[in-house]
């Protein structure tokens, strides 16, 4: 690949270590280039002038002007894609999601160098963060940046490592309750939101796979129970799932659709990243194909890459009645392309109308 066909990265954090071990990861993936590293925004400014970046990582707390000042900067005046890169905080998260909303794309952890293990999960998790926010469709943009290649084949797992494929659930007793099951990941922060905004107090039962770092799920189901009318919550592993409540895997664990009887709950667990994911779609719609069958809805919105595709297929050979986000409201078209290239989708939907089919309104 040439210089000039790679992503142009440059990155605003005020660490040296933290700028370096970026650095190193992001030029590790040779679709990837680092233009530049800037210690605050006024650095990046003058930087900017000089050579424009594709993408920009940005780190929230900064001396001079905190990133959130300068996304909303960059927002107004010359819209870029932005992934911030963020410290695992409580405050930090809050403040992250509210960087969701200004206009960034992704909010990824910071990478930590001392544990192998979640250092190589960050280098997977911060490059197709910014792959992704390369080809997002930005609130001012009419039409998608050009397409990138195609990304290098990666081994990745599939969901039999978690939930082993099988037929649906033989124990299972006749209810008349169903599950909602949906997956989301680059702009699913703030499709969600529309989307749950728009359910009614005795919608069914919700489960949900955003992929978001751990800290950051929870602020962004509290952030969602205060504006909508049904409740938003992490789940918890035993968590039921009821009308008007919906659950939001946490960061960095895996949710399966369980059931005892007659009552539906969810399972949360570790595990290896499936599709490069923890939590995966796949794994959320695989378990509520085999425990929800008929009773189930799927519904796969926007984000990078293939995680859901085939779990959702599983779903629609379970009997589940199933939809894809359209490309025209997808900040980036493709998980729910993938599902439609399958035939998992039976219905490709805008946005708007994805809260009327959970409900079972016509479509």
């Amino acid at each position: 690949m040439t210089q000039s066909s790679k992503i142009k990265v440059l990155i605003i954090d005020d660490s040296a270590v933290i700028r370096q071990t970026l650095t190193e990861i992001i030029e590790s993936d040779p679709r990837l280039s680092v233009i530049g590293t800037a210690s605050d925004p006024f650095i990046a400014a003058k930087k900017m002038q000089v050579e424009a970046p594709d993408v920009i990582t940005l780190d929230i707390e900064m001396p001079r002007m905190d990133g959130l000042t300068f996304l909303r900067k960059i927002m107004s005046q010359h819209p870029l894609p932005v992934v911030i890169i963020s410290s695992l905080s409580e405050k930090g998260s809050e403040t992250a999601l509210r960087a969701l909303e200004y206009g960034a794309t992704e909010v990824i952890t910071k990478p930590a160098v001392h544990n192998k293990l979640f250092y190589e999960e960050s280098k997977i998790a911060i490059c197709d963060a910014i792959r992704a926010a390369a080809l997002a469709r930005l609130p001012s943009r009419r039409q998608l940046a050009a397409p990138r290649p195609a990304p290098a084949v990666t081994p990745k797992l599939s969901a039999d490592v978690i939930l082993p494929k099988g037929t649906l659930s033989s124990s299972m007793i006749k209810t008349t309750e169903l599950v909602v099951s949906v997956g989301a990941s680059t702009g699913g922060t703030e499709a969600l939101r529309e989307f749950l905004e728009a359910m009614p107090v005795d919608c069914p039962g919700i489960v949900i796979v955003q992929h978001m770092p751990e800290m950051f799920t929870k602020s962004f189901a509290n952030r969602l129970d205060q504006l909508c009318r049904i409740h938003v919550k992490e789940a918890e592993d035993g968590d039921t799932i009821l009308r008007g409540r919906a659950l939001i895997a946490p960061g960095n664990k895996h949710m399966l659709v369980k059931r005892s009887g007659a009552r539906y709950f969810v399972e949360v667990k570790d595990g290896p990243l499936v599709n490069r994911h923890r939590p995966s779609v796949d794994v959320l719609f695989r378990s509520t194909a085999r425990y929800a069958g008929a009773n189930a809805i799927g519904i796969i919105m926007t984000g990078m890459g293939d995680d859901g595709a085939k779990g959702l297929l599983e779903m629609r050979e379970a009997g589940a009645r199933t939809a894809a986000q359209d490309e025209r409201t997808c900040v980036v078209y493709g998980m729910p392309k993938e599902a439609v290239k399958l035939g998992a989708a039976q219905h490709i939907l805008p946005l708007q109308r994805l809260a009327g089919f959970a409900c079972g309104h016509a479509h």
